[in-house]
């Protein structure tokens, strides 16, 4: 693959011959009729082929000609030229390429600097003097200090930044296994900011490649913010507080758990507040509420949900057998779950800090955060650390997403025979529920997915129960009732799921009562 990475981005015509993408065995000539052997493409070759010469091939156009291609020493670490490397660049237009190939079964190491010599054609043509050219004038690049390239590796997809400057003075350093080709491609150079943002990312990555150079800007610019919270959000921490839930009534929580974790939420919240200020002329609303009521609000929350076991001896509701069922079913799904406790204690830990900002609407700041300030992607990495699958995890960010956005679904106001009918109009109207929910048109007709209705309707009737548990206005019996209103709703669009036949608009008519 490395010499056919060659063949496909050194200048001239490219040919391949015939079942070489398919890895078949048999050589003939033009005089065959046809082949003797019976055989059958190698998938494997085939994929590879598609995924790291194709792609290239279609951009011929970029290696294909001779007036900006160079040829380049590798020079090794011990100071000699390692001829076992191939290195090249090519131009065209504004598009640039550096491609690098080490024919050897050995590790080389090395900087790619200067070209080879070659004739420089003159007006008179007799004289053709020998010339280099450094790798910085053969991408044509600023030779200034305030300039960064940004490239990216076609194999692996990682981009890396480099100072322009150097790729001038000293070059670009390569570590090459055995056999192993690297194509730098889609070049572009970016020139510093005042706060030398570029500057400060280079010296952070130290060389390393990563899936997006503007993503790992973004996030060494909310580094403020994300010590603070991965302190707060990660697998260890999440693992330590499942451990300490309640499970017998009499138990007590662990005054030193909570004292921990409230000094967790303190330092997360002030740091918010005070990156919203700098990044923000206006600052904090009026409305803001205040940095140590926040932190004691969600410290009630989480005792409200490490308690969430021992819910029905904590809130009673004596002879009311359907309480009992409710609190089973807002409790069988976390269990002794730790990816779902993880989802939990995520939405725990997201929601309420919109009210940094503002206490009005907050819900949609705590919400944008998770994407703005990449708080969803250290959630997705916190779940995955817990036992989910890529995949699970973020199915798990987009869930606390709506979780967050339709905060206080239970107290819509609605006439109590329509209230379900008006709450799940209102879930339905947000683009993130319907994905959630798998909503698809077959033939004219809206369907949803059971499986995830089922999920949504467990999810949203949990953090209520922690909503409404956590609340120090209510009395005991005020609790319980309210829990066990929650689940009335619950319990009948479980029932016009039932009869709608897992389709939208039956859904909502059946749920219309």
């Amino acid at each position: 693959f490395g010499i056919c990475t060659m063949m496909v981005t050194l200048p001239g015509l490219p040919m391949l011959g015939h079942g070489q993408v398919e890895g078949l065995a048999e050589k003939y000539g033009m005089e065959y009729r046809r082949a003797y052997w019976d055989e059958t493409p190698d998938d494997y070759l085939v994929e590879r082929h598609e995924r790291e010469i194709f792609p290239l091939l279609h951009r011929r156009y970029l290696f294909a000609e001779v007036e900006n291609f160079l040829l380049y020493d590798f020079g090794a670490l011990e100071g000699y030229v390692n001829e076992d490397v191939f290195a090249y660049s090519n131009r065209a237009g504004g598009e640039r390429a550096l491609v690098l190939y080490h024919n050897r079964f050995a590790t080389a190491r090395g900087w790619v600097k200067t070209s080879v010599a070659y004739a420089l054609k003159t007006e008179s043509g007799d004289e053709r003097p020998l010339v280099r050219k450094t790798l910085g004038e053969g991408l044509d690049l600023h030779d200034a200090p305030n300039y960064f390239c940004i490239f990216r590796d076609h194999i692996t997809g990682l981009e890396y930044i480099r100072h322009s400057q150097e790729l001038w003075d000293k070059g670009l350093y390569v570590e090459l296994g055995a056999y192993k080709c690297q194509v730098f491609a889609d070049w572009r150079e970016v020139e510093d900011n005042e706060w030398h943002q570029y500057a400060h990312l280079t010296a952070y990555l130290n060389g390393r490649g990563v899936p997006s150079i503007e993503e790992a800007l973004r996030e060494v610019f909310l580094q403020p913010v994300h010590y603070p919270f991965k302190e707060l959000v990660n697998a260890g921490a999440f693992q330590w507080l499942m451990d300490h839930r309640l499970v017998e009534p009499a138990g007590e929580l662990a005054p030193d758990v909570m004292a921990d974790f409230e000094g967790r939420v303190q330092r997360l919240v002030r740091e918010i507040r005070q990156f919203a200020a700098d990044s923000s002329e206006q600052g904090p609303a009026p409305t803001a509420v205040d940095v140590a009521d926040l932190v004691q609000e969600i410290r009630r929350k989480l005792e409200a949900c490490l308690q969430l076991p021992i819910l029905a001896s904590r809130f009673p509701l004596a002879g009311v057998n359907e309480y009992r069922v409710a609190v089973e079913f807002l409790q069988a799904h976390v269990d002794d779950d730790p990816s779902a406790w993880g989802s939990l204690l995520a939405w725990l830990f997201t929601h309420d800090l919109g009210k940094v900002i503002a206490e009005d609407d907050y819900e949609q700041q705590s919400r944008s955060w998770l994407d703005e300030w990449l708080l969803g992607k250290l959630v997705a990495g916190t779940l995955q650390d817990m036992g989910l699958d890529e995949r699970a995890a973020w199915w798990a960010v987009g869930l606390i997403k709506i979780l967050i956005s339709h905060r206080g679904w239970h107290e819509l106001a609605a006439p109590e025979e329509q209230r379900a009918y008006h709450i799940l109009l209102s879930w339905l109207q947000d683009s993130e529920v319907q994905q959630f929910l798998q909503v698809n048109r077959y033939r004219g007709v809206l369907w949803f997915n059971h499986e995830s209705f089922d999920q949504l309707l467990k999810w949203v009737l949990t953090v209520a129960a922690v909503e409404i548990s956590a609340d120090p206005e209510l009395s005991p019996d005020q609790v319980a009732h309210e829990i066990l209103a929650c689940y009335e709703i619950a319990q009948k669009l479980q029932e016009a799921e039932a009869a709608s036949e897992y389709q939208v608009v039956e859904l909502m008519e059946a749920s219309r009562g």
